[in-house]
């Protein structure tokens, strides 16, 4: 069986602050041209999305570098949730190394998709990203950002800039942002295709969890 962990992707959904806004809108009407068709305008990271190694490391690679199957994981879900707004996650909290190739870190902060809240999530420590990168995983947030995201709340001794993206897409790996329906998830597979977009810094994708029925 099939779950899909995307947030769905319309006219106005929350983007990182400063992003591109997402606007779809009718370019064609069945009623005035005899068929539909919509115009899609959004940023490379809207929505549930996956970061290229480019999208901060200049030397990283893009995601059209990569053979489709690399976007097919092994995942496996940290139950992180129950912290407080803007609370770090550190290495403690991470599992041993046997977790596939995406380590899926579930805050439960997706039940804020679309308020001021949604800015105010847990954030993966620059020292659990080295663990994740010597355990050789990719991560996966159902929030916004595994670094802390700007906001009037912001904590003075928060880290700044985006060390836990440099952390990980600095060793190749994948960052996938804006996951939800992740409860009661544990082990599954996880299919995140890209679209095919030339030298891709990040992409809208489809998540879909392939589980066994119970």
């Amino acid at each position: 069986m099939f779950r899909d962990l995307s947030q769905p992707i319309s006219s106005g959904i929350q983007t990182y602050p400063g992003d591109p806004p997402v606007d779809v809108s009718p370019a064609a009407t069945v009623d005035d041209d005899g068929y539909r068709v919509s115009a899609l305008a959004c940023g490379s990271h809207s929505g549930t999305h996956v970061d290229a190694p480019s999208h901060t490391e200049p030397a990283g690679s893009s995601l059209d570098e990569h053979d489709v199957g690399r976007f097919v994981f092994d995942a496996r879900v940290v139950d992180c949730t129950g912290r407080e707004p803007r609370t770090p996650i550190g290495p403690d909290a991470l599992p041993g190394d046997d977790a596939g190739d995406l380590l899926v870190v579930r805050t439960g902060w997706d039940a804020h998709w679309g308020t001021d809240r949604y800015l105010d999530h847990p954030y993966l420590t620059p020292e659990a990203a080295d663990r994740c990168v010597r355990a050789g995983w990719s991560v996966g947030v159902d929030a916004l950002n595994p670094d802390p995201t700007p906001s009037p709340n912001a904590i003075d001794d928060e880290p700044s800039g985006f060390p836990t993206h440099a952390r990980l897409l600095g060793a190749e790996r994948f960052i996938l942002e804006n996951l939800t329906n992740l409860a009661g998830l544990d082990r599954f597979r996880l299919y995140a295709f890209p679209l095919p977009i030339e030298d891709a810094d990040g992409s809208p994708v489809r998540a879909v969890a392939a589980v066994s029925p119970s």
